[in-house]
């Protein structure tokens, strides 16, 4: 990998950590990223895949990476360059679900899904509700469910954390999660 590329893989990385740290945990939208970050429990890896067979193979790489380090609770497949369109994105999640449950993972790993373009079926484009799920770059979040199991024992009303969220977005606006998402992509 050239001098160039790792520079640009860590920017982008940062990019996304400040996403976390300011609008994830600013926000409390995730109640749990806190410690995982503080832990440093997280892996990363950016993907310039356009072709969505090689992103593809790159999520069973991340797979196999969380089988083999238990140590790393949660994995994020970021793509620098693929999956602008949010239906293009949409397939990829489509298809990365089917891995999870048709290569045995089902119950192992879930997905979450974000976007920068990010838009909750049946909901406005320009829905605040949206931001809950947008980030600087399109991402696969791996999760461990044995590791969400364990904190959602812990977390009073888990049920409740995306409504929370939901109506945190809409108490903001669109203008005011915009410019704290634009400013993690600068």
């Amino acid at each position: 990998m050239t001098t160039d590329l790792v520079t640009n893989d860590q920017h982008i990385i940062d990019s996304v950590k400040d996403w976390i740290d300011n609008v994830v945990i600013g926000l409390n939208f995730c109640p749990f990223a806190k410690k995982e970050m503080q832990q440093e429990t997280v892996s990363y890896l950016v993907s310039h895949n356009l072709n969505i067979n090689e992103s593809l193979e790159q999520l069973i790489e991340q797979l196999c990476v969380l089988d083999q380090h238990t140590e790393i609770q949660t994995s994020l497949l970021i793509f620098s360059k693929g999956f602008i369109a949010f239906e293009e994105y949409l397939e990829l999640v489509e298809y990365a679900s089917g891995i999870i449950e048709q290569g045995g993972y089902s119950g192992i790993y879930q997905l979450a899904t974000f976007h920068p373009d990010y838009c909750f079926a049946g909901e406005a484009q320009d829905d605040p509700a949206n931001y809950t799920n947008r980030s600087p770059y399109p991402i696969l979040h791996i999760l461990r469910e044995s590791s969400i199991e364990q904190v959602l024992k812990r977390y009073p009303d888990p049920q409740n954390i995306p409504d929370n969220n939901i109506a945190k977005a809409r108490a903001m606006g669109s203008e005011k999660l915009k410019s704290m998402l634009q400013k993690k992509t600068t």
